[in-house]
């Protein structure tokens, strides 16, 4: 990464605190593990692939928190842009529209605008992951029966936030020279996804509907 390409990643421009494995732990060795991986350039496809032995909900709690650091890191990038005025509706193009909805305040999808939407998404998305009952940290504690399901919905959640980038701030992500950077991190997260089936298929259609926008065809 350029040096004026680290100065735009900077922890000033995180969306949201990144969240942390403790070192000794076992969820941190397997951190490092899956970092080594993409350190030593190992194609993306054997990359996301579980390790022998390891424990899939292990592996799958490694990436969604890696994935949340990732993608607010990206979409901080370009916050800036991103405006109740130039983007008064969450959108991936004119077809898409992603409503928000929680067990709150939101108990029906609502139309927001793209920022109020990633700043309850984050949120959202950070009450889950530090929860100990959702999140184990301590090894040997087991995960929820409700986990894998929970990590899906992050998941899906977190790949419109991919899909609005690209379709709605592309020319702001290639003017700070980062469109290679944030076309791995994508590629990683669809072979992560595809490989064990954590993203709803209707969502990721949307990439194959529209390659020219996703850049679909350069990264694959």
């Amino acid at each position: 990464m350029s040096m004026a390409l680290k100065q735009v990643f900077n922890k000033d421009k995180t969306f949201r605190p990144k969240r942390k494995f403790e070192p000794g732990t076992q969820r941190f060795e397997l951190h490092k593990k899956a970092q080594a991986s993409l350190n030593a350039g190992l194609d993306l496809k054997q990359a996301v692939q579980l390790p022998h032995g390891e424990d899939l909900n292990d592996w799958v709690a490694v990436h969604v928190v890696d994935f949340f650091n990732r993608i607010n890191l990206i979409y901080g990038t370009i916050s800036d842009s991103c405006t109740d005025q130039t983007c008064p509706v969450m959108s991936g193009g004119p077809k898409y529209e992603y409503r928000w909805q929680d067990e709150h305040k939101y108990k029906r999808p609502t139309a927001l605008s793209a920022p109020k939407y990633m700043s309850l998404l984050m949120d959202w998305i950070e009450v889950q992951i530090n929860n100990e009952n959702i999140f184990p940290t301590n090894v040997g504690t087991p995960f929820p029966k409700t986990f894998m399901q929970v990590a899906k919905k992050i998941l899906s959640r977190l790949f419109r936030v991919f899909v609005h980038v690209y379709i709605h701030h592309f020319d702001r992500v290639s003017q700070m020279g980062a469109e290679a950077h944030v076309n791995t991190c994508y590629k990683h997260f669809y072979y992560f996804v595809t490989e064990f089936n954590l993203t709803d298929h209707k969502e990721l259609e949307y990439c194959h509907g529209h390659e020219s926008h996703i850049q679909h065809r350069k990264m694959f």
